[in-house]
């Protein structure tokens, strides 16, 4: 088993018990250069909002995507666009990634801006 499928089995196992509790999910995904983060419903099929370092005003304001500072961005981002859609509580959903570095960044700014998890 590779680092990939050792990864996405963990990813399967969180997002198994977070749709069992039926809640919304804070997505986060992160490549070398990006980072990623979406709010999905209960249900799971739609996205209520959404933020990444590959957005334009993001670009501009960090030119590397793939820091911490970024990550921090990102978390403020996404926690701003979910509360303005009326989202309070979320489960963390780490996709597989160690809680560590610029995942944890995303995590602790997203808090700092207001979401409960």
């Amino acid at each position: 088993m590779d680092k990939k499928q050792t990864r996405l089995r963990r990813a399967r196992k969180t997002r198994a018990k977070i749709a069992e509790l039926n809640m919304v999910r804070l997505a986060v995904h992160r490549t070398n250069g990006h980072i990623y983060a979406q709010v999905y419903s209960g249900c799971g099929t739609q996205v209520l909002a959404a933020a990444s370092t590959v957005e334009a005003d993001v670009r501009k304001q960090v030119p590397n995507g793939g820091n911490v500072a970024a990550a921090k961005l990102v978390g403020k981002l996404i926690a701003e666009r979910a509360k303005a859609k009326g989202v309070e509580a979320v489960a963390f959903d780490r996709s597989g990634f160690n809680y560590h570095g610029r995942v944890k960044a995303l995590a602790e700014a997203a808090r700092e801006g207001g979401l409960k998890f």
